[in-house]
């Protein structure tokens, strides 16, 4: 009888200490899981409940948690929804969150590390737990511009940072949609809203930002991280004259921009292509660099590399080991040469700040809710991409683009402008391309790098939406 109670009293024993590890895991190692599945549906629920912190630009909410009488609390609410959607994403019962709705959600819900404090003293005072609210680097004004740029039904994206800082003051895209209808709290309406959504916009993904996200082959742009190459290897100047054949077939078939007047020199110097944006010199460049110089050059500019700003951006693709032949097509931004226009952008950056690249920053602080300031960000170096002499260089070659080449309808009179046009073929029969152009200014002290970038447009489109629209963001830029 003893022993039967023995094994009874210890069988208990196991299960309550199996009960109590359980409890522990669960309380201390697990919830952090277990609150960010999806499946919790609890968590959610007690999420929507909570007082979230705003998105702001220029101190004013773009999105903010107000109070309602509906099922919960509060109700996301965004203010110029098409404008920042791509910026702010949405917080959705049935959608989940994006954007920095998503990566910023320990901020906003008042879990980061920041605001443990706060968590505490509100633990013991009964008071319910606030959100922070995070200001972006955003000009408001600057914004609105540049989205209004892009006509509606093309797929375009337009980002404006500042080189000595990494800040970015505008990044727009379209097409764009209203955050507003995801965020509601019925799941049945949020996901027919959703339908309605990507049927208005069968190019969309709510859940990607087109500017960050979107890889496309960056056409003559790319011509920029061939001057690097180029120059960095002590074979070419500004001055160099190099062989300019209307076509070659070696090592691939190629011909110059059919309506451009490179067909005027059979040899030019390097200044006169790149301001005319030749093809063939920069494949026979290729050919004779072959392929480490720049897969180099491309990895020290950031292509393959993972990056947040906070939001994650694509990585950009530079194949490595290419043939002759595909390093050539890729020397003039086709073959596997994938590109967002963030990376593009960097590209700029790093010309225009003596080649140093800072990184990307949308956030500029985080604040308490009674205005503490949390966090803010500092510039950071991503990295040194080339020497200040071949950034220089780079600069002057693209300085002439401007002045007399393919960036011509980008001028401002009294202002230095130093960019580089790109158009990618996309296909031939077709017409269809990605325009681009990517540049800064002043050239001799640049305040703000641009990039425009349009995919599977017709070519006379895309090429009146680029020069002649940096010329208008360079002019609201500088009161001109």
């Amino acid at each position: 009888m003893n022993q039967a109670i023995r094994n009874t009293w210890i069988a208990v024993m196991v299960l309550f200490v199996l009960c109590l590890g359980a409890l522990s895991y669960v309380q201390f190692f697990a919830a952090k899981d277990l609150n960010a599945n999806p499946l919790n549906n609890r968590q959610l629920f007690r999420d929507f409940d909570l007082p979230r912190g705003a998105i702001l630009v220029d101190g004013k909410p773009i999105a903010e948690s107000v109070p309602t009488d509906g099922q919960f609390k509060y109700q996301r609410v965004y203010t110029d929804p098409e404008l920042y959607s791509h910026l702010t994403g949405f917080y959705s019962l049935a959608n989940g969150s994006t954007q920095l709705e998503s990566v910023m959600n320990p901020e906003l819900t008042g879990k980061s590390q920041d605001q443990f404090f706060d968590r505490l003293v509100n633990l013991f005072s009964g008071k319910e737990n606030e959100g922070a609210s995070v200001e972006l680097t955003i000009d408001p004004e600057l914004q609105k511009f540049v989205y209004d740029l892009i006509p509606e039904g093309t797929r375009g994206s337009i980002i404006v940072s500042e080189p000595k800082t990494g800040n970015i003051l505008a990044m727009a895209s379209k097409p764009s949609y209203d955050t507003n209808l995801l965020a509601v709290h019925s799941t049945t309406k949020a996901a027919e809203n959703m339908k309605k959504v990507l049927a208005e916009n069968p190019n969309l993904s709510p859940y990607r930002n087109p500017a960050l996200f979107n890889t496309m082959n960056p056409g003559s742009s790319f011509k920029i991280l061939d001057l690097v190459a180029g120059l960095e290897s002590g074979n070419y100047n500004a001055d160099t004259v190099l062989k300019n054949p209307e076509k070659i077939t070696d090592p691939v078939k190629m011909s110059n921009f059919n309506e451009g007047i490179c067909a005027s020199r059979s040899e030019a110097t390097l200044e006169f292509i790149v301001a005319q944006s030749c093809n063939t010199p920069f494949a026979l460049m290729s050919k004779e660099l072959g392929p480490e110089p720049f897969e180099n050059v491309t990895e020290r500019f950031g292509f393959g590399q993972q990056l947040n700003i906070p939001l994650p951006v694509q990585p950009s693709i530079f194949p490595p080991n290419m043939t002759p032949a595909d390093l050539a097509l890729a020397s003039i931004g086709g073959s596997e040469v994938m590109t967002t226009a963030m990376q593009m952008n960097m590209v700029a950056m790093g010309i225009a700040n003596d080649g140093v690249i800072m990184e990307p920053n949308l956030v500029k602080q985080v604040m308490a809710p009674d205005l503490r300031v949390l966090s803010s960000s500092e510039p950071k170096e991503f990295s040194t991409a080339t020497t200040k002499e071949v950034a220089d260089q780079v600069t002057d070659l693209m300085r002439g683009s401007v002045k007399s080449g393919t960036s011509m309808r980008a001028a401002v009179p009294g202002l230095d402008i130093a960019a580089k046009t790109g158009t990618a073929d996309l296909n031939l029969d077709s017409g269809v391309v990605n325009s681009w152009i990517t540049g800064f200014a002043p050239a001799d002290d640049p305040e703000v790098a641009v990039t425009i970038a349009f995919e599977r447009i017709d070519y006379p489109t895309g090429s009146s939406l680029t020069s002649p629209n940096m010329k208008k963001i360079l002019e609201a830029v500088f009161n001109q």
